[in-house]
């Protein structure tokens, strides 16, 4: 398929770009979608809650007291989940959200992705997108040529200058392919990606 290429205003280049149909006319899998994006965002989750039970707590090494004659219950560790400063019965533990995706699973959830995008009119191809200092205003000053507020912009390189001069752009992500994923691309209106890395992301998930 022949994508027609737009330049870093907004102008049409004039120049169309050969597509491979595997990667941008995938028919659309909303289950396997949801799957992965879902796995993503599990995948993202910390899960660091920790409590400590009676062993970890510190201290409680002696007997508090003799086993008979005191009249009380008897106690072998002041650290005793039934005492005050004591460990938890059940404490909660560090846990992994990993949910397994395979390599397979995965490369179909971004050719849906891709694909629908480009169906929807939503993925706009430009020649390059790249400024020569690290300012908001140049890049914002593109992002309105090109007729876009909430976009993920996707290059094939790492850009410092890009990444430094988009980050105080409300709703506008810059990523290479390498950083590429399903919950980005789904969750911004509109998609730019540069020729460069359109052409690449066919060797990715062909």
């Amino acid at each position: 398929m022949q994508v027609s290429v737009k330049s870093s205003d907004g102008a049409d280049s004039g120049k169309m770009l050969e597509l491979s149909d595997v990667t941008y006319d995938a028919a659309y899998n909303e289950s396997l979608v949801h799957q992965v994006v879902t796995a993503y965002m599990a995948g993202a989750r910390s899960g660091t809650r920790a409590q400590k039970n009676r062993s970890a707590v510190s201290g409680g090494g002696a007997k508090p007291f003799r086993q008979k004659g005191t009249g009380r219950a008897r106690a072998g560790t002041i650290r005793s989940p039934i005492w005050r400063g004591g460990g938890k019965v059940f404490p909660a533990e560090t846990q992994s959200f990993v949910q397994k995706v395979n390599r397979k699973m995965y490369s179909g959830s971004m050719r849906s992705i891709l694909s629908e995008l480009l169906r929807q009119e939503r993925m706009t191809i430009v020649s390059d997108f790249s400024v020569t200092e690290p300012k908001t205003k140049l890049v914002a000053d593109q992002l309105k040529s090109l007729g876009s507020t909430d976009a993920l912009i996707v290059v094939d390189e790492p850009d410092e200058s890009l990444v430094l001069g988009a980050r105080n752009i409300p709703n506008v992500e810059v990523t290479d392919l390498t950083g590429l994923n399903p919950y980005s691309l789904l969750r911004h209106e509109n998609v730019i990606i540069t020729a460069t890395a359109a052409t690449k992301l066919e060797g990715m998930y062909s």
